[in-house]
């Protein structure tokens, strides 16, 4: 199946074809195309309900245990969110990053060393 991004897309404004770009958005890549002449945008319709959902997800708040086993303790990450991971990254670590973020603040990158790699190659940040 070929996506429509594949094809070329000519600018609603000047008539010129646009050209592709990822953009990054809250952390999250997006596939876009933008008109070099008149800076208009088309953000993948895909990437879009995915972003939505990424951000739906986001405003949500998981009360989880913390429980003692062996020497650490141990918090469960809820399933809906592995998911959300493991649907977006095609591949999920088993190992993941912690770190102490700030006071009260830990945080945990999934799949980092790809991620971190990703971001670095020509991706422009959008507010």
């Amino acid at each position: 199946m070929t996506d429509i991004f594949d094809n070329k897309i000519l600018c609603r404004n000047c008539s010129l074809e646009m050209k592709p770009l990822e953009i990054t958005k809250n952390g999250f890549v997006l596939r876009a195309i933008e008109c070099k002449k008149c800076s208009s945008r088309v953000i993948h319709p895909k990437d879009e309900q995915d972003f939505s959902d990424f951000m739906n997800l986001r405003k949500k708040e998981f009360n989880v245990k913390m429980r003692f086993v062996g020497n650490s303790y141990a918090v469960s990450i809820p399933k809906e969110i592995v998911n959300f991971i493991r649907e977006h990254e095609k591949i999920m670590n088993d190992m993941v990053r912690l770190c102490f973020e700030d006071f009260g603040k830990l945080r945990l990158d999934f799949n980092y060393n790809g991620a971190a790699a990703k971001l670095k190659n020509n991706v422009k940040e959008i507010q």
